[in-house]
């Protein structure tokens, strides 16, 4: 049986995008995977959610928020340590944390939104760990469509009274703030009537599902959230009253690249797994990576693997110079997403029956993948922004 981390097979092609610095910090990512997640996942997903005190850990490490300013709390690192993190978590074939929708969807929102204040009240607490935050979009019934938004919240003097509730929200059952989408007008256009509103946990009326039992990544925090008549200062508002949705839009390129992102490492992960057990598991007498069927079936994800590694990497060299559009991220997210499925799927099948065993990570990464391509919006929606690009 095969566990913890692995390494991936080298590209074909050497990426180019990292430093000394990147490197080092990779170390430290992989170092904080192996030893304080890895022998703990199992745990995780009895239970449906990681620890409190791992975010702890991570944020002393300096493994949360790391692109926020100093000021903030962060390193003012460049988004290439959000990369670095992320795919450490998928070599090490974790779907259990939930630190980059904290550190690089929610503490976005506020950095680019918020005012000093909730800066200063926020983004030192995320980056230590101390505090956990969600972002609250999805709606029964919703699903993509986030102009059909309920959830309302009307503004009653100094206050917002907010009404409705969410679903599928990542880091929601731990969370102590969450951003919630909320409709604050009646325009009649659905992009003009959303807000994005800060709601702390703990306030009246706000509160939280048991974590949802889902097929895979069940060690992720993954909740509902309910807003019954809950009552927030009307400094809580993200950025303008009526700007929610321009700001969704804003930060949703960079948050589907972070599923690409995941999708990629996940694939190099099963990829490496499957390689080293063609070479240890014999049949007939000989080790079954040596038959052609299964020879040509490695070349062939090794193929698909680089290729989009490729794509990838240039669209991170267009992410840091902020010239990456809408099209190219959607189609990294849609590429990349389909191929991990495939790779996945062609990678238990060479595993035979001990690839549908939950005892080896090939069968945790089949189930655990199919998530990608739906959330951060579906792949029909990814093809459908980039047909609007043509």
């Amino acid at each position: 049986m095969q566990s913890g981390a692995i390494r991936p097979i080298p590209n074909m092609l050497p990426r180019s995008l990292f430093s000394a610095e990147h490197d080092a910090f990779r170390d430290s990512a992989r170092k904080f995977y192996e030893k304080q997640v890895v022998p703990n996942i199992a745990r995780y997903e009895q239970q449906q959610h990681v620890d409190r005190s791992l975010w702890q850990q991570a944020g002393a490490l300096g493994l949360l928020c790391c692109t926020m300013p100093e000021q903030y709390g962060g390193c003012g690192a460049d988004r290439l340590y959000s990369m670095i993190l992320i795919e450490e978590q998928a070599y090490a074939m974790d779907s259990s944390t939930g630190f980059s929708l904290h550190s690089d969807i929610v503490a976005n929102y506020i950095l680019n939104f918020g005012n000093e204040q909730q800066k200063q009240q926020w983004l030192p607490k995320m980056a230590s760990g101390e505090s956990i935050t969600a972002i609250a979009m999805t709606e029964p019934g919703t699903g993509s469509d986030l102009q059909a938004v309920r959830t309302s919240a009307v503004l009653e003097g100094d206050e917002y009274v907010i009404n409705g509730s969410k679903i599928f929200i990542t880091n929601g059952y731990l969370c102590d703030m969450a951003i919630v989408v909320c409709k604050t007008g009646s325009s009649g256009k659905g992009s003009a009537n959303l807000s994005l509103i800060m709601v702390e946990a703990g306030r009246a009326g706000f509160s939280k599902g048991k974590p949802l039992n889902k097929i895979g990544m069940k060690g992720q925090d993954t909740c509902e959230l309910f807003f019954d008549n809950v009552r927030v200062p009307k400094e809580n508002l993200l950025g303008a009253e009526g700007m929610g949705f321009m700001m969704l839009m804003k930060e949703l390129a960079w948050e589907r690249m972070l599923v690409a992102i995941i999708s990629q490492a996940g694939a190099e992960a099963a990829f490496a797994h499957t390689v080293q057990y063609s070479k240890q598991r014999k049949a007939f007498g000989k080790p079954i990576g040596e038959f052609q069927n299964s020879r040509f079936k490695l070349a062939e994800m090794r193929t698909e693997i680089d290729f989009c590694r490729a794509y990838l990497d240039r669209c991170m060299e267009l992410q840091l110079a902020g010239n990456l559009g809408i099209d190219a991220a959607a189609a990294a997210k849609y590429k990349i997403s389909e191929m991990f499925s495939k790779v996945v799927d062609e990678c238990l099948q060479l595993h035979g029956g001990y690839g549908y065993m939950l005892e080896y990570p090939i069968a945790r990464a089949y189930i655990d993948n199919r998530a990608n391509r739906i959330y951060a919006g579906t792949n029909e929606i990814m093809k459908e922004l980039i047909s609007r690009s043509l």
